[in-house]
């Protein structure tokens, strides 16, 4: 999962970041190989506290404005160098759907995004061909973010959107994944690891993957 093969990320940009369905608790990570997500991590945008919205009636009975939360509009970039394979944006920046009333009938219209494949899964989005090969994917960004087009090269640290979310988010977020080719239909997930990151007790870990849950950010 970690090995010498794995492709080295940098975290998407400044701030706190929580990791979810973290590929260090288990692979598949999101429970599915499809759309080669087998091994992607979610990072949202927490404060320093670790919070990453405001918690109060709505969070348990329906759904809150993503514009509350911490994460959303944050400075994305490049998590590693290489040439603009493709981007989508336009998608909507849904609802949050943190509480478990609303999210049932959101669940409920994931085969409609899942048929979209990777634009109705992922919303706005840019895909990076490092040259070491392999496809990065920065996903669920915020309509109208996007600053890279196709063909473009990028650094490292590069801005390239905001956090949304768009796609089949339920509160802002990124979701970070490498693939093996550009089709999501026949795309196979590949491991990757973080350059480097401090946790909240100021330990730091190169090319590793944050623990579940774990409060990160760059070192």
């Amino acid at each position: 999962m970690d090995g010498p093969d794995a492709l080295r990320l940098e975290l998407p940009g400044e701030g706190w970041w929580q990791a979810r369905n973290s590929p260090a608790r288990r692979v598949p990570s999101h429970g599915t190989a499809l759309f080669g997500s087998s091994h992607a991590l979610d990072l949202i945008g927490v404060d320093e506290r670790g919070r990453s919205g405001p918690i109060g009636w709505r969070t348990l009975l329906a759904t809150e404005d993503p514009q509350r939360f911490v994460g959303f509009g944050r400075p994305v970039t490049a998590p590693v160098a290489g040439v603009i394979a493709s981007v989508h944006d336009g998608e909507p920046d849904v609802r949050v759907h943190r509480s478990p009333v609303a999210y049932l009938p959101f669940a409920l219209t994931q085969p409609q995004r899942a048929r979209r494949r990777l634009v109705g899964l992922a919303g706005n989005c840019v895909v990076i061909a490092p040259s070491s090969g392999g496809f990065a994917v920065i996903a669920h960004l915020m309509r109208g973010s996007v600053t890279v087009e196709t063909g473009e090269w990028v650094p490292v640290g590069q801005p390239i959107g905001r956090v949304g979310n768009s796609g089949n988010s339920i509160q802002p977020h990124v979701h970070l994944q490498v693939s093996d080719t550009v089709d999501s239909r026949a795309a196979r997930g590949l491991p990757f690891v973080l350059t480097g990151f401090r946790g909240r007790d100021g330990s730091i870990r190169r090319d590793a993957l944050p623990r579940e849950g774990e409060t990160i950010r760059r070192v």
